[in-house]
């Protein structure tokens, strides 16, 4: 007759592979996504550039690590190295008799419990790091913008202070930037004429026709810390040549109104595609 694995030894190595897959084969399957993102340029989508080595060193570890710890045995992840001493009397506890079959039912009713809640799990896990893995990034809508910022607010309370002063060198100013200056700057009328190209998307200003809001998502380090950041634009009926959510570019001067108001006058608007990087940083 032939040989039959034992059901305790089938039931133990179906334990050691789900566990090797819960930590080395989800390991790994991540550590691929970080590191085809990175080379692919997406990895911007989640977190900032500046941060983007670290995640792919942290991969390229992850990796080795793996492949170290596939090289041990199926299981020795359960070994501890040590003795731990021989196993109590089965009919004897605290000095008392007891059956050695009592909380056999109880026992059976934990095992089958954490079982099932590992195996959740599991699933749940796998499901997220497949998706990462299989789901196209994007970027996050105008409707997590028009969420996080109330329509009209022009606010932004950036993680790094905008320098500002008549000297300031505003050529580089992206939207997050102008966003902070239109909301602080006390001498409004020092960037009246100043000349501006910003790209970002439209969002609406309440019920003005005249006037929408030119938006970007700003992150510190990932996508989790995102806010929108916004600056006016005056553009003439602008609901009928644009829908909410348009990606434009935005030529044109910053003008300051009687009341100290800054917007932007455009000399021209562009439709684009959304950019490669759809953030500021």
């Amino acid at each position: 007759m032939s040989e039959r694995t034992a059901p305790s030894e089938t039931t133990s190595r179906a334990g050691f592979l789900g566990t090797r897959w819960l930590g080395a084969g989800l390991a790994t399957l991540l550590a691929v996504t970080t590191l085809v993102l990175g080379i692919t340029g997406r990895l911007t989508l989640y977190i900032s550039p500046e941060t983007v080595w670290f995640a792919i060193a942290a991969a390229i570890v992850t990796l080795i690590g793996v492949v170290w710890s596939c090289a041990l045995p199926l299981g020795a992840e359960q070994d501890h190295g040590h003795d731990h001493g021989a196993a109590p009397d089965a009919h004897e506890h605290d000095g008392r008799p007891h059956d050695g079959h009592e909380h056999a039912p109880r026992r059976s009713v934990r095992r089958v419990a954490g079982i099932a809640l590992a195996g959740a799990g599991g699933v749940i896990a796998t499901a997220v790091a497949a998706g990462a893995l299989l789901l196209p990034p994007a970027a996050l809508s105008v409707d997590m913008a028009l969420q996080r910022a109330p329509v009209g607010n022009v606010l932004f309370a950036g993680a790094d202070n905008v320098a500002l002063g008549a000297n300031t060198d505003t050529s580089t100013f992206g939207v997050g930037a102008w966003a902070s200056t239109f909301a602080t700057g006390t001498r409004p009328e020092k960037y009246d004429g100043t000349t501006v190209t910003l790209t970002g998307f439209l969002t609406p200003d309440g019920s003005a026709t005249d006037q929408a809001h030119l938006t970007r998502m700003v992150i510190s380090h990932c996508v989790i810390d995102a806010q929108p950041a916004s600056v006016p634009v005056q553009i003439s009926g602008w609901k009928s040549q644009y829908t909410v959510g348009d990606w434009v570019q935005v030529k044109g001067v910053v003008r300051a109104a009687a009341d100290g108001k800054l917007s932007i006058v455009p000399a021209s608007v562009s439709k684009i595609p959304q950019p490669k990087d759809p953030y500021e940083h």
